[in-house]
């Protein structure tokens, strides 16, 4: 591969500087973010922050979230907490990249015990029949529960099909559930199955 620029994202800032929030007694955080409780409530009553200013996400898939947590809490009666949201995102790069809670470097900090699978899309019929085979597919599991701690598609639909494993993961549901099911043929959602059939020992 051969380019001209590279370009590189390291980081971002919240435009919270210029709100005022010192005189209206909202507190921010070292990094201007606004500082919210697990509802979304800020430091004065009645005022609640949401989207990237809060520091949560900066999706906006998060940003959308945080707006169902407040409309429940505040006119539904109905106690959602930022807390019980799972971190999941997509990178649109091609291939894309679809991503659900921890990585392998964190499930190795944890100590947990936990079980690895990984496959490449070249083994996948509908990404050769694309010929768009770049990527892999991985996933992570715990080994007592045998529920998901994390996965990673990079590959043709990687950015769909990473929902599969984060709706079990939302189900608080084994692994075994999508590894018994039937899948389309052919798609890249039937490799899951497959990978998750030969999952070994993290070491």
């Amino acid at each position: 591969m051969t380019g001209s620029h590279l370009l590189m994202a390291v980081g971002r800032v919240p435009n919270t500087d210029d709100l005022g929030l010192d005189k209206a007694g909202i507190k921010v955080d070292e990094r201007g973010y606004i500082e919210v409780d697990d509802q979304l409530r800020t430091s004065v009553p009645d005022v609640w922050a949401l989207g990237d200013c809060n520091g949560k996400g900066a999706f906006t898939h998060t940003s959308y979230n945080d707006f169902e947590i407040v409309v429940a809490n505040l006119l539904d009666n109905d106690t959602r907490r930022v807390s019980d949201r799972i971190l999941t995102y997509g990178l649109f790069i091609d291939p894309p990249l679809g991503r659900v809670g921890m990585t392998e470097a964190q499930v190795r900090a944890s100590g947990r015990k936990a079980l690895i699978g990984k496959k490449s899309m070249t083994r996948i019929a509908r990404a050769r029949e694309k010929s768009e085979t770049q990527g892999f597919m991985k996933v992570l599991v715990d080994a007592e529960t045998k529920e998901f701690l994390g996965a990673a598609i990079l590959g043709v639909g990687g950015d769909e099909v990473i929902h599969s494993i984060l709706d079990m993961m939302y189900a608080k549901k084994p692994y075994t559930v999508i590894q018994r099911a039937v899948h389309i043929h052919p798609t890249v959602s039937e490799l899951i199955p497959t990978m998750l059939g030969e999952l070994k020992p993290l070491e």
